[in-house]
């Protein structure tokens, strides 16, 4: 029997399902295209290429991991994530809000009271302070954990908590633990406090770029006091101590009614890595109204809250009016979100991005300033700030929407990892905020679209070549 025909067609049924799977679900036509083209152009190797480059496993691995009833799993018995916002008195942003109702799935609260906290010297005292005080539950969450004088502090007193009856739980990503040369997940076992690792992954290293991390930083304390925001648990963000090490950061302390919200965030996750459900009166969240601000938590990850905070940003970059103030560590943002950046100067926002001067990853900087000539040919303005290296993740809009929390503007954090952010309507946050910000880039340098056509040759091919892995950095 001939085996060529069996082997044709076995052949052109391969490259007609991997056209067919192109076709129905590359979202980008180009994409597509490309990939049709280099299917039927090199026959097998094309769909063998395309069968382990072009199938965008993240998201499937997610919801195969966390599952499409995760939150049902976290809430059953206990109080189930709310759905709808109420009435917020003198709302400046209505479109915005119903927008951001329908993308996040997690409501905008009134009553609450917002605090930003500056780098670990200000932030770290209140933490403990909370944690010192706490009577019922603590709940925890951060991707970076380290065994170091801060660790330990905070260590110490989760076990002090524990050890007096407070109901503690404490999240670690896989991955985040193993910067640390001591493991903390193993540190915090020994010590007696309840303690789980997201994702455990057979990597024996910590992978900077590794996909499907737990990078939310939260802590809710009697479900009535919580923070979140970009800071890692490690000496570096004390910035008085840490000489040449130090980190920036920013936090946020909250206390009100969607204190709520956090505590049903970190459920879902903690049902997720452990199966245990967070039920009873330990775990409930008091709905006292603690001040004028209202406030949303946005939960984004690759599966059920697919790109949520991609889609925030883009509705309040359309809302903005007069101002637009970015802080981010990495800035590789999608063609969607930098045209919306560019629009919005095309439309007579004032729009400032700042940067660190020296990023802590190589490649990510190399292709940050590869795409800086998206946003300065539209007018967006570029400020690189010196050391110590900037960690904050922070988006003003005008004088009364900030969104702070965990989101980087880079593919990884908006697609492939799951982050924690607060939207914030309050324009004494908003106002604390750019103070601080002003403080923070006095000596900031002013990128122009002439310094980065200066680049020599050589820097411009490194840093286009470091462009071309933008959707992995």
């Amino acid at each position: 029997m001939e085996l060529w025909p069996v082997v044709t067609v076995a052949l052109l049924t391969a490259d007609l399902a991997a056209s067919g799977h192109a076709i129905l679900w590359k979202r980008d036509s180009r994409a597509a295209a490309g990939w049709i083209a280099v299917i039927w152009g090199v026959p097998v190797v094309g769909a063998v290429l395309y069968l382990l480059l072009g199938v965008n496993r993240i998201r499937r691995r997610a919801h195969r991991l966390r599952g499409p009833t995760a939150r049902e799993r976290a809430h059953a018995g206990g109080t189930p994530r709310p759905e709808a916002t109420v009435a917020v008195p003198g709302d400046d942003f209505p479109g915005l809000t119903r927008a951001v109702d329908r993308i996040a799935g997690w409501p905008l609260v009134p009553g609450n009271s917002l605090q930003l906290l500056e780098d670990g010297d200000a932030a770290y005292p209140a933490m403990l302070a909370a944690i010192d005080g706490a009577g019922r539950s603590i709940a925890m969450a951060t991707y970076l954990f380290d065994v170091d004088a801060i660790g330990e502090r905070f260590a110490a007193a989760l076990a002090a908590a524990a050890a007096r009856g407070v109901q503690v739980r404490v999240l670690i990503d896989a991955v985040g633990a193993r910067y640390s040369r001591r493991s903390m997940v193993r540190h915090l076992q020994q010590l007696g406090v309840p303690v789980a690792a997201f994702l455990p992954t057979r990597w024996p290293w910590h992978l900077a770029y590794a996909n499907l991390r737990l990078h939310r930083k939260l802590l809710v304390v009697d479900g009535a006091v919580a923070f979140t925001g970009g800071l890692n648990v490690h000496e570096r963000s004390v910035v008085a101590t840490a000489g040449a090490r130090a980190v920036r950061d920013l936090h946020v302390g909250v206390r009100g009614p969607v204190t709520a919200s956090l505590l049903a965030a970190f459920a879902e996750d903690w049902s997720f890595s452990t199966g245990e459900r967070l039920a009873g009166s330990a775990w409930s969240a008091p709905r006292a109204e603690a001040g004028p601000a209202a406030a949303r938590c946005i939960t984004d990850g690759p599966d059920e809250d697919f790109e949520t905070m991609r889609w925030a940003l883009l509705a309040a970059l359309g809302a903005a009016r007069r101002r637009v103030r970015l802080v981010t560590p990495y800035f590789l943002p999608d063609p969607g979100l930098a045209t919306a950046l560019g629009l919005a100067a095309l439309r007579g926002v004032d729009v400032r991005i700042h940067l660190p001067e020296r990023g802590n990853l190589r490649f990510v900087q190399w292709a940050s300033t590869a795409l800086l000539w998206q946003v300065l040919e539209r007018g967006c303005r570029v400020f690189a700030t010196p050391p110590p290296f900037d960690h904050s993740k922070l988006l003003l809009v005008d004088d009364g929407l900030a969104f702070a929390g965990s989101s980087n503007w880079d593919p990884r954090s908006l697609r492939l990892n799951f982050e924690l952010d607060l939207e914030c309507r309050d324009p004494a946050f908003v106002a604390a905020a750019d103070e601080l910000l002003d403080r923070r880039t006095a000596a900031a340098r002013e990128v122009r679209l002439a310094d980065v056509d200066a680049r020599s040759l050589p820097v411009r091919l490194r840093d286009g070549a470091a462009r071309l892995l933008q959707p992995y950095l």
